[in-house]
């Protein structure tokens, strides 16, 4: 990352892809090349929800322990291109199993999400441990929530709180593999998460069919703290770079400071 860049914008790949079904070699090749075609410098790569695997719910037999393959090839990536690189992954940790959004930096630090709501739809439930800990990451001076997918329907659980008379994150981003009947809810969703949160949100979405028949339509995009969609991909593959204007979300916290006025809570696990 530039060190002289503006620290008031932020600039973002969301990486929208059809996925090879539970083949880690053919997904790993086929981003990598995505993302060395990429001809433009930005801060943050973001990748969709298991993107190395497809969402399959082969967790004993999909996963990996941290630092191994999808790890290392992060960490190369992330160091190659001198940007952060962010996306979920099935981790095995001893006899549990999370859908892990990793957050990997150029220096080779990780940090990490583990999805808090699992689809018990998909049995999700069953077959992965549910994460304990809400985290928010910094990068260039903005803070971050990252979220995985079913996240989105549950606004307690990214409720922007306030912290030190501040607001706890400047932007809230989604990796999914939401399928297309249900589209319409993930765009509803996205939007709701920036307004109410006084923030900008993103949500990044696969494309293509997987190997249980299951279709997904992409719509990745971008909101700003009005609502006002910034960017957008329906149901095609492409990366999507979008800048993100932190003075102008603090002037609008300023003018518009509902923020002063929201309930003040706890969440209990």
């Amino acid at each position: 990352m530039n060190t002289m860049k503006d620290s008031n914008i932020l600039k973002l790949a969301l990486v929208q892809t059809a996925l090879y079904w539970k083949d880690k070699v053919a997904n790993l090749a086929m981003l990598e090349e995505k993302i060395w075609d990429l001809d433009q410098d930005v801060d943050l790569i973001v990748l969709p929800e298991m993107f190395s695997t497809g969402f399959t719910m082969a967790a004993a037999e999909m996963a990996e322990p941290m630092n191994h393959t999808v790890c290392k090839w992060m960490k190369q990536i992330a160091a190659q291109k001198k940007m952060i690189l962010t996306g979920s992954v099935i981790i095995q940790e001893g006899r549990k199993y999370y859908n892990r959004m990793l957050w990997v930096e150029p220096s080779g630090k990780i940090q990490w999400y583990d999805k808090r709501h699992l689809f018990r739809m998909a049995d999700e439930d069953a077959h992965f441990d549910m994460g304990e800990k809400r985290v928010v990451f910094e990068l260039n001076n903005w803070k971050i929530l990252p979220q995985v997918c079913y996240d989105l329907r549950f606004p307690v659980w990214s409720r922007n709180r306030v912290i030190d008379s501040q607001m706890e994150y400047d932007l809230c981003i989604y990796v999914a593999s939401w399928p297309a009947p249900r589209i319409s809810a993930w765009d509803i969703l996205l939007r709701a998460r920036a307004v109410e949160n006084l923030c900008y949100s993103v949500g990044v979405n696969r494309i293509g069919q997987d190997g249980n028949g299951i279709p997904f339509s992409g719509h990745t995009s971008a909101y700003d703290f009005k609502g006002n969609q910034l960017i957008f991909s329906e149901n095609q593959e492409e990366i999507l770079v979008v800048e993100l204007n932190k003075l102008e979300l603090s002037s609008f916290k300023q003018k518009f400071p509902a923020w002063k006025d929201a309930d003040d809570f706890q969440i209990i696990a």
